[in-house]
């Protein structure tokens, strides 16, 4: 995420217009593809990935495991870890809200867990929540929303190495 000096702190008012202008902005999105397209013009891959993984981190807490499981399921320190369990404990709403509402559209069925790899994204959906929630897109889409979907997968073909994943999902 990006960081700011001094020089250009902002006043607590200035911080606060800021969240309600991204929060007002995140409500108008009416469907996945809008959330897809707003999501991949504001973050970086590598802060799609900081903000999965810090949700996945809380699904792993709520559940009851330990730090250490957590390190070595995540390969993340205890800091990391800390700071997810402090803001879950101090605030946590979103979080908690956001697992429950996923928890219940993310569960795979134990007919087509046959293969290990299954297993483990049935066990950790959280940690596959971007593969999971595009094959619900995928879906749940029409053909023209899947030609829409496959045209921003083309838009993003040479941007990143998700893409050819994304696109692989859309196939």
């Amino acid at each position: 995420m990006a960081k700011f000096s001094v020089i250009n702190k902002l006043t607590k008012k200035e911080a606060d217009e800021l969240f309600i202008r991204i929060v007002s902005a995140i409500a108008a999105l009416r469907n996945p593809m809008e959330a897809a397209n707003f999501l991949k013009d504001l973050l970086s891959e590598q802060e799609a990935i900081m903000l999965a993984r810090r949700l996945q981190i809380a699904d792993l807490l709520t559940q009851g495991l330990t730090y250490e499981q957590i390190h070595r399921l995540m390969k993340v320190g205890d800091s990391t870890i800390a700071r997810v369990q402090t803001w879950l404990k101090l605030y946590g709403e979103g979080y908690r809200m956001v697992l429950k509402r996923t928890a219940k559209s993310q569960k795979i069925s134990r007919e087509d867990s046959g293969s290990s790899w299954r297993l483990l994204k049935q066990k950790y959906p959280m940690y596959y929540w971007p593969e999971l929630l595009l094959k619900e897109i995928v879906k749940s889409a029409n053909t023209r929303e899947k030609r829409r979907l496959l045209k921003v997968v083309e838009d993003l073909r040479g941007k990143t190495k998700i893409a050819r994943e994304l696109a692989r999902i859309l196939k």
